[in-house]
């Protein structure tokens, strides 16, 4: 899956709207705002303070998005990962995740190579290859953090 680096928090709220289920809209009367209103916050206009992080965060539960906390993660250096569930795992499971880890691994690589094409990295691809090292990261470190999560020894649970 190929996501692009968002930047600024407002790029962060317009993927957040482009992916909530019937755009602006829907999203305005989940929030509880006239459209009006939502736009100005969504877009900090008309002085307008912007979405709280409340919000936005109730927007992406609902999308399963996780953009600003990929976003804010970023800014510190760092990327999320989700913690999966027991319930939500099994064998089958952990080999998709696998699966997922190897194509983002392979992603990274391909934009390695391409940066390197003529010999140096610029600015942008800096920045598309340490979006894409954290997107690798964050998957292989929910892969390994899945593995334990199902495999982990409990009392009365006996091996195999």
């Amino acid at each position: 899956m190929k996501r692009p680096a968002l930047e600024t928090r407002r790029q962060v709220v317009s993927a957040v709207i482009c992916a909530y289920p019937g755009g602006r809209e829907c999203a305005a009367a989940r929030l509880g705002l006239p459209l009006k209103k939502f736009d100005n916050h969504a877009y900090e206009t008309a002085g307008c303070r912007p979405l709280t992080d409340d919000q936005i965060r109730l927007l992406e539960q609902e999308t399963g998005t996780t953009h600003l906390v990929d976003y804010l993660a970023g800014q510190y250096g760092g990327f999320f990962v989700r913690q999966a569930e027991v319930e939500d795992l099994d064998n089958v499971d952990l080999y998709a995740r696998s699966v997922e880890t190897a194509v983002r691994r392979g992603r990274l690589n391909q934009l390695i190579a391409q940066a390197l094409e003529d010999g140096v990295i610029d600015e942008k691809e800096v920045v598309t290859l340490l979006a894409a090292h954290r997107h690798y990261m964050a998957g292989s470190a929910a892969e390994m953090h899945a593995v334990v999560t199902l495999h982990v020894s409990k009392p009365g649970r006996t091996p195999g």
